[in-house]
């Protein structure tokens, strides 16, 4: 064989080989993204199930956000079918008194009092977790995955914006455009996800609103009695302006502890005359 058919046939050779590695990475790869996707979707199933059966639970609550004008709140809060009824009982770290007390027992007698006007207002107010599930509910649908990796006994998986995908309304284009993470227990339950603008979002060319890039939420939960799992700690630091440059945000960080089961059937009056004991 001369020279010259021998460097073509090594010439080929290498080619075949190169391009049996590239297949090989390629499909390692897909194959990466499927298992990610995969995990994803029966993650996102279990927290749906789950929610159609939710006890309800008292635990103390440590909140700073605008809803504190920026005070940090220790509260005990308890979950009824109605809403959360929250009981301040320390603003920055001192325990209500005198004057500031009484007007707490007098605002949660009015609760008490008025169950369905506390019930309206808990339906208008119940956007705390709304991002972290608006995103799990998108996560299947509009986004890619990266290979996933362990993080002690979890399951860590990268999330990034799939451009396939046309959001369906003006909130959707913002959680759309953000990159993230999930953190995904051994039992395939949400334990941690992540999210943030990588770049600034222009709602009708900036004329209406821009979300700035940077603006970002996570919601970590942890397992509570009644093999539930629940919110330990939620932060929301979302910053932009509206039209006619008006100022919008929401920043707010919270920890919740010492989770308690309660009866499924309790009331707003009882769970009034609880929180006061």
């Amino acid at each position: 064989m001369s020279d010259l058919n021998a460097g073509v046939c090594l010439g080929l050779r290498r080619r075949r080989i190169a391009t049996v590695l590239f297949a090989g990475l390629l499909c390692g790869s897909m194959c990466a993204q499927t298992v990610s996707h995969d995990l994803v979707v029966k993650m996102v199933a279990n927290e749906n199930l789950a929610e159609q059966h939710r006890d309800h639970y008292l635990y103390l609550s440590q909140e700073r956000s605008e809803r504190t004008g920026g005070h940090l709140w220790t509260e005990r809060v308890a979950e009824t079918s109605a809403g959360k009824v929250r009981m301040l009982i320390a603003e920055d770290g001192q325990p209500l008194a005198g004057g500031r007390l009484a007007v707490e027992r007098v605002r949660l007698a009015d609760i008490a009092a008025h169950p369905d006007v506390f019930e309206k207002r808990e339906q208008a107010l119940r956007n705390d977790e709304r991002h972290a599930k608006d995103m799990l509910e998108l996560l299947p649908k509009a986004f890619l995955f990266d290979s996933p990796s362990m993080e002690g006994s979890f399951t860590l998986i990268h999330f990034k914006p799939n451009p396939a995908y046309e959001p369906q309304s003006l909130e959707e284009r913002i959680l759309h455009a953000m990159t993230g993470s999930v953190l995904i227990d051994p039992v395939v339950r949400l334990h941690r996800i992540e999210g943030r603008l990588p770049e600034d979002v222009n709602i009708g060319f900036g004329l209406i609103a821009t979300i700035k890039a940077g603006s970002n939420f996570s919601t970590t939960r942890d397992r509570a009695a009644g093999n539930e799992w629940k919110t330990a700690v939620l932060d929301t630091d979302i910053t932009g302006r509206a039209i006619f440059f008006k100022a919008i945000g929401k920043k707010e960080h919270a920890e919740r502890s010492d989770y308690k089961l309660l009866p499924i059937d309790m009331t707003v009056a009882q769970a009034v005359a609880m929180l006061e004991q």
